[in-house]
């Protein structure tokens, strides 16, 4: 086994996932490369030190420049605000340094371009952060419709809704400032992304995006609350996405149904450890929806336990995506999603955009393989 210098930008929410996750996955998974926490950094000394003695770093700093320069720090995760993510990576990659990063991988659609040219210029090994759709039931979504047990695909319905800002008395932060920290930068990418995993390419699409609470206590709002769209995917089958900051009630509304030829399935995240299957071939007697709990024999959920139905949680999907960026690093080949495959998401958003403003169907652009 092999050591690898690990260094996060960024200790908060995601920053503090990452670390946890390098922390177990060689316990989990029993991985070739066994991550050092090498160094963290954040925004001011004090917090970057707070973070170093709370996570088990060796060293901290509050110059993004020092941790990605460093000697020690072999492989770099972005977990910082997404005007950062560009000059880090680009950085990053100059140094022949692999480069996980958070998602959206760029806070507009050019950042993400230049990221990934960078990236496959460099021939480094790169990643995009979508976690939700490695649970061990979406993972056993995508093999039943790569497998053909729901027939050919012809209707999606996708959803990210959240009730965080639900209440118009919450105060304007960060969050209500700039279209990056917006739905369409902040929880459409989820979906979308499940969306190309599950059924593919998007052709075209036509949205509304809209601020429902133009101001809030402390100040005007100057991003999105929540979108929708209806797409065409390169396939043929139809679809609907909704996004939402405003969904009252929901929590964690990571939910999609997807209706086949010969059946169907539907999955929610606030049940994340359960999928849904109608397969039409059913004998009439017991046909109907039947409800699989995830266990040993689906992907990806055995390393962490080895009960059925005894599920599986958000920290054990950061730790299977640190899994990938390690396997990536230690065989030198791509794992999905790759910054290309972060750059498709950032072009629908930006299409989503585009026809919100003109009111009318746009064409998604195609990016080349």
């Amino acid at each position: 086994m092999k050591q690898i210098g690990i260094g996060i930008l960024g200790g908060g929410y995601m920053g503090k996932a990452h670390a946890v996750a390098m922390s177990a996955v060689g316990a989990v998974f029993n991985t070739g490369l066994r991550p050092r926490l090498e160094m963290v950094a954040a925004s001011t000394p004090a917090s970057a030190e707070r973070y170093r003695a709370a996570y088990g770093f060796a060293r901290a700093t509050d110059d993004w420049r020092v941790l990605v320069n460093d000697p020690k720090v072999d492989a770099i995760i972005i977990a910082s605000p997404q005007s950062t993510h560009r000059a880090i990576a680009e950085a990053a990659f100059a140094l022949q340094k692999p480069v996980f990063c958070e998602k959206p991988l760029g806070a507009d659609a050019a950042d993400s371009a230049a990221m990934t040219n960078a990236a496959e210029k460099a021939g480094v090994v790169n990643m995009v952060g979508f976690n939700y759709i490695r649970t061990p039931a979406s993972q056993f979504a995508r093999q039943l419709i790569s497998d053909g047990a729901i027939g050919d695909i012809t209707w999606f319905r996708g959803e990210h809704t959240e009730d965080f800002y639900a209440d118009p008395n919450s105060p304007a932060t960060w969050r209500t400032s700039g279209a990056a920290n917006g739905t369409m930068g902040d929880l459409a990418p989820h979906m979308i992304n499940a969306a190309l995993a599950l059924i593919g390419p998007v052709a075209k699409l036509i949205a509304e995006v809209e601020t429902v609470h133009k101001t809030r206590p402390g100040g005007d709002v100057t991003n999105d609350d929540h979108a929708q769209m209806m797409v065409r995917f390169a396939n043929g089958a139809m679809g609907q996405m909704y996004f939402s900051r405003i969904s009252s009630g929901r929590k964690m509304g990571y939910a999609y149904e997807i209706t086949g030829t010969k059946g169907a399935i539907r999955f929610d995240q606030e049940d994340q450890n359960a999928l849904w299957l109608y397969q039409s071939d059913d004998p009439e007697h017991i046909r109907g929806f039947r409800k699989i709990l995830t266990g040993p024999a689906h992907p990806d959920y055995e390393p962490f336990c080895q009960g059925p139905g005894h599920g599986t949680g958000y920290q054990d999907q950061i730790i299977i995506e640190a899994r990938d960026f390690l396997h990536a690093i230690e065989t030198g080949k791509p794992v999905w999603p790759t910054f290309r495959d972060g750059l498709e998401v950032n072009q629908i958003v930006a299409a989503a955009l585009t026809s919100s403003k003109q009111k009318t169907w746009v064409d998604v652009p195609s990016i080349p393989s």
